[in-house]
C-alpha cells in the first residue's frame, strides 16, 4: 500500500494516541520518517559518501576566558527516559546508586548546586526529558531538590511512535498488550518533544538562548564554562563533543564529512552496509565519535522547525523487531528511530570540537558501573565522576560473567566492597564468585570457577595472572 492509503491510519492512531503522540510536532516527524520508509529511500549511509574529517579544535589546548553571564541564558538539559532494562532494572537507570549513597539523580542535582553557588547564578535553569515509565518515580526522587524546579518547568515527555508491520507497512496491531504497538521514536525525539510540549516557546520567552543536553547516565557531562563560551562566541547553531576513538569504540558510530554538501554527519552501526563493516570500524580513519554531549542555539532550532515545515529532516534509522519484544515469533515490525546528534548534518555551519574523555562516563551495563564504583574513579568537587589522573583517561576493561548482567546479581558479586582497580587493565570475571574486602587487582587479571558452587576471592593483590578459584 502507498503512503498516501496508509498515512491516514497513522495520523488517526497518533491523534487518539494521548499527549505523548497526539501532538502536531509529534506527527508531523513519525510522517516525516514514514514517508522515508515507503519511499524506498535508503537509509544506508555508504563509504563513497563520506570523508575521514580533518583535525578539529580541541578544547585541552585552547584559551578560552570564561563568560559567567552567559548562565542566565542556558537550559541544562537531561534525557532521562530510559529504563534501565538491560541491567535488570524496570524504572528509571538514574534511581540506580552509583557511589557514597549516591544515584545519577542526586549527582545532576549536585552538579547544578555546585555551579549555582559557584557562580551566584540562582536561576540556572535545569530540565529533564523524561518517558512516561520515568516520569513519576523521577519527579519523586528529585523533591528533595525543590530549587531545581517543579512539574512542566522541570520536565516535558517524550513521544512515543506507532510500530510498523514489516509486511505491508499497515500499523501494528496487538490488542492483547496494545502498549506494544508503541516505541520510543529515538533520541532524536527531543527536538519535536520541546515543540509539541511548548518547551522550546517557554524557553525562548524566558530569554534562554543555550541549551546544552547530555544522557543522565553520563556523569563526565556537567556544564562546562568554557565550553560554552566557545559555543556562544562561535555562532554556531549546533556543537557536539567528540572523543578520540579507541578500538573498545570501533562499534559505535563516528562522526565524518558529506561528500556532496560538505558538512558533518554522523554514522551509526545501523546506517552502515555490511559490505563498509571494515572502514566504518577503522579508528585510525574515523578518528572520532560522539559522545551526545551537545550544544544547541535555540533560536536556530526554532528557525529551522519553522523553516522545515515543523519537523526537522533527521536521517532515519530502521530497527526490525517483533511487535511483543519478548515473543520472537509474533508479528514482524519495523521501529523508525532518529539519533539527537544526527542533527548535526540539519544545522548548516554545525560544529565539533574534541573534548577529554573525563567529560565521558556513560553507564551501559554492570561492568560499566562496577568501574565507577571503584577507586579507578573519583568525585570531583563539582560532582562530576571521572577517572583519576594516573589512569591517562584510559577505563579499566570489565568483563563479566553473564550471571551478573543484572543489578541485584552485581550486588551478590561485591557485598564486602568493589575491588581496588586503580591500576587494573583488565579484569575477566568467569564463574560464581564473591571478592573478599581488600582484593587489589592490578595489570590483566581472569578470575576462573569451574564448579557450580560460589568461591571467594581472597583479599591480596592479585597482579598480571588468571586465578584458578
Amino acid at each position: 500500500m502507498s503512503f498516501d492509503t496508509l498515512w491516514p491510519l497513522y495520523e488517526t492512531k497518533m491523534r487518539a494516541g494521548g499527549k505523548e503522540s497526539e501532538t502536531d510536532a509529534a506527527v508531523n516527524a513519525f510522517k516525516y520518517n514514514f514517508q522515508v520508509l515507503t519511499s524506498g529511500a535508503d537509509t544506508m549511509i555508504p563509504e563513497a559518501a563520506l570523508d575521514p574529517v580533518p583535525t578539529l579544535p580541541d578544547l585541552e589546548s585552547l584559551e578560552i576566558t570564561p563568560k559567567p553571564e552567559l548562565l542566565k541564558e542556558t537550559v541544562v538539559l537531561k534525557l532521562n527516559g530510559g529504563l534501565g532494562t538491560g541491567m535488570g532494572l524496570d524504572k528509571a537507570k538514574s534511581l540506580l546508586e552509583v557511589t557514597g549513597g549516591n544515584t545519577f539523580l542526586d549527582l545532576i542535582a549536585k552538579q547544578v548546586a555546585w555551579m549555582k553557588g559557584t557562580y551566584s547564578m540562582p536561576d540556572l535553569k535545569f530540565m529533564l526529558m523524561n518517558s512516561f515509565s520515568t516520569s513519576a518515580d523521577t519527579l519523586e526522587a528529585l523533591s528533595k531538590y525543590p530549587d531545581l524546579g517543579t512539574g512542566d518547568d522541570l520536565q516535558f515527555v517524550q513521544n512515543k511512535a506507532p510500530k510498523v508491520t514489516a509486511d505491508g507497512y499497515a500499523p501494528a496491531e496487538w490488542p492483547s498488550e496494545p502498549s506494544h504497538e508503541w516505541c520510543p521514536p529515538g533520541h532524536g525525539d527531543l527536538y519535536p518533544a520541546m515543540l509539541g510540549s511548548g518547551t522550546l516557546e517557554r524557553l525562548l520567552a524566558k530569554g534562554i538562548k543555550y541549551m546544552f543536553v547530555s544522557n543522565s547516565d553520563n556523569l563526565g557531562a556537567t556544564l562546562d564554562l568554557r565550553l560554552l563560551t566557545y559555543f556562544a562566541d562561535s555562532g554556531a547553531p549546533f556543537l557536539m563533543e567528540v572523543a578520540a576513538r579507541t578500538d573498545a569504540d570501533k562499534k559505535g558510530g563516528h562522526l565524518a564529512v558529506m561528500k556532496d554538501k560538505g558538512g558533518l554527519t554522523l554514522r551509526e552501526s545501523a546506517q552502515c552496509p555490511k559490505d563498509d563493516e571494515a572502514a566504518f570500524q577503522d579508528v585510525s580513519k574515523y578518528t572520532y565519535f560522539n559522545t551526545n554531549n551537545l550544544w544547541v542555539h535555540l533560536g536556530k532550532l526554532k528557525e529551522l522547525f519553522d523553516k522545515s515545515g515543523g519537523a526537522l529532516p533527521l536521517p532515519v534509522m530502521k530497527n526490525d523487531k517483533t511487535v511483543d519484544p519478548r515473543d520472537k515469533k509474533s508479528t514482524k515490525v519495523v521501529q523508525l528511530e532518529t539519533a539527537m546528534g544526527a542533527a548535526i548534518s540539519c544545522f548548516d555551519g554545525a560544529q565539533a570540537i574534541k573534548i577529554p574523555r573525563t567529560r565521558f562516563a556513560p553507564v551501559k551495563k554492570c561492568e560499566d558501573l562496577l568501574a565507577l564504583r571503584s577507586d579507578a574513579y573519583t568525585l570531583t568537587e563539582d560532582f562530576r565522576i571521572e577517572l583519576v589522573p594516573e589512569r591517562s583517561g584510559v577505563p579499566p576493561l570489565i568483563k563479566l560473567d553473564d550471571a551478573y548482567k543484572f543489578v541485584d546479581a552485581l550486588d551478590t558479586l561485591i557485598p564486602n566492597g568493589v575491588p581496588s582497580l586503580k591500576e587494573c587493565v583488565s579484569l575477566k570475571v568467569e564463574g560464581k564468585v564473591e571478592f573478599a574486602n581488600g582484593v587489589v587487582v592490578k595489570g590483566k587479571v581472569a578470575i576462573k570457577n569451574s564448579s557450580d558452587e560460589k568461591k571467594i576471592v581472597p583479599a591480596k593483590v592479585y597482579q598480571d595472572e588468571t586465578v584458578e578459584l
